[in-house]
């Protein structure tokens, strides 16, 4: 596919963190690009900053004037700009084949893969390359403050892009450098066990060439993929074997670690993070190994990782209310909400109060064991409603069995709906010094946007 054929681009459902940043890349390459979705956001005001109409709500109407026709997975077939489309003879591709054309536009491609860690990883190794005046392209699924968003246009040969397996939706891909920070079951509706996850990954790194290099977690399943692929190959880990390992590790302010780098027994330099959790050495440790294979300087590489402060939404301090620290993590697999719990307990605190939002019913259901393990460190846990996301709820599970089984472990845990509600019930019952924290990948995130709002109200009165 010639994309530089097609003149207008248009987008259904454009106000996703990818598809924007995919909209805004291909508008600064000359397209013209229109959009649309089910309501206004900060990323459609953005798009519309950009010169991009973006239209709220899904019309027919909408895809007159376009020569192709872009949508995302969350979007179904029967959509009436996709039925349009088809009865106009306008091409129709998903988000992530239009991502592999646009990386084929860029030969030093780096594609960042994994269960948990990936906007994290994107962000890091996206930094370092800007600032040591590699002009990567970026696109990356959360708002980096440092890069000016979700997107960077660069004019180099090099491109950082956060791959998610949904769908096998970055087997469309094509990466030179091709990162798989760990392996685990998610995405249930998708993939039926661990064995079907796996194979996608296997096929993942088969794509990197054999010029390339394959990035792997020493530590975890990733490892595994090593014995699959032709390519060049490189380890990181905690654990000796690894060719990348970090050593002498502190946890300094905050929960953040300090720790020595090696690569093949050769001491490299030293990470100081400001970003906390265990699980950030290993994206930090991950990022070093590719910057470094791409040609940066290690002391280029050490303080630009060391001045990364973070993306949205990850562990992200959002300010205070009546003297406790609101926190908000998108974390929504169990091994991502036990990061998160280990990262607080490393963070100055007097209790951690867990609002958790399950993200779609059929990994809650799926993994409802898993996440009844992975609040241990946590005060009080309070499960509100399941984030449908794209699913429908046919009764398969509901918030209450996850505080059953919460309760039947040992943990506080209860069940509150609205945020409303839950925002008054902390009011009344948080001190200085707690950590409330906000998890899941919904819209939780409102819930500390709420806290907030009545702080500033108390402080007004």
């Amino acid at each position: 596919m010639n994309l530089s054929q097609y003149r207008h681009i248009h987008f259904v459902g454009i106000g996703g963190i990818s598809m924007s940043g995919l909209a805004i890349l291909l508008k600064s390459r000359g397209h013209e690009i229109s959009g649309s979705d089910l309501k206004d956001s900060y990323l459609t005001e953005k798009l519309r900053d950009y010169g991009i109409t973006v239209h709220i709500g899904h019309q027919p109407e909408n895809v007159a004037g376009s020569n192709l026709v872009v949508y995302t997975a969350a979007v179904k077939q029967d959509n009436p700009e996709l039925i349009m489309a088809r009865q106009l003879g306008i091409p129709l591709i998903d988000r992530a084949t239009l991502l592999g054309e646009v990386m084929l536009h860029y030969p030093k491609s780096i594609a960042v893969a994994g269960s948990h860690g990936k906007t994290t990883t994107t962000s890091l190794i996206s930094v370092v390359l800007a600032r040591a005046g590699l002009d990567p392209t970026v696109l990356v699924g959360g708002e980096v403050d440092i890069l000016g968003g979700n997107v960077r246009v660069g004019s180099s040969p090099y491109m950082v892009a956060e791959s998610c397996e949904y769908q096998d939706s970055f087997l469309k891909f094509h990466p030179y450098v091709g990162v798989v920070l760990n392996i685990e079951w998610d995405h249930v509706d998708y993939f039926k066990d661990m064995d079907s996850i796996t194979r996608s990954f296997i096929e993942f790194a088969r794509l990197i060439p054999s010029d390339g290099y394959l990035v792997v977690c020493g530590d975890n399943a990733a490892s595994s993929l090593i014995s699959y692929v032709n390519c060049n190959t490189l380890t990181f880990g905690l654990q000796s074997k690894n060719d990348w390992k970090a050593d002498n590790i502190s946890f300094i302010e905050k929960g953040c670690s300090s720790f020595d780098v090696f690569y093949k027994e050769k001491m490299m330099g030293h990470l100081s993070l400001n970003i906390p959790g265990e699980h950030n050495i290993y994206n930090a440790l991950a990022s070093t190994a590719v910057c470094h294979v791409l040609g940066v300087p290690m002391e280029m590489i050490e303080e630009n990782i060391d001045e990364f402060t973070g993306t949205h939404r990850r562990f992200e301090v959002k300010g205070q209310v009546k003297g406790a620290t609101i926190i908000d993590d998108y974390g929504h697999h169990p091994s991502e909400i036990r990061a998160t719990m280990k990262a607080a307990k490393n963070y100055p605190h007097n209790r951690i109060w867990c609002i958790f939002q399950p993200h779609t019913y059929t990994r809650t259901y799926a993994l409802l064991n898993e996440f009844a393990e992975s609040f241990y460190g946590a005060d009080y846990a309070i499960v509100t409603d399941i984030y449908a996301a794209r699913e429908k709820d046919t009764g398969l599970v509901k918030p209450q069995d996850l505080v059953e089984k919460l309760v039947a472990n040992g943990v506080n845990a209860s069940y509150m709906s609205g945020f409303d509600e839950i925002a008054h019930y902390l009011l009344d019952n948080v001190k200085e010094g707690d950590l409330i924290i906000t998890q899941g990948a919904g819209d939780i995130t409102k819930l500390g946007d709420i806290l907030l709002q009545h702080n500033h109200e108390m402080i007004a009165q």
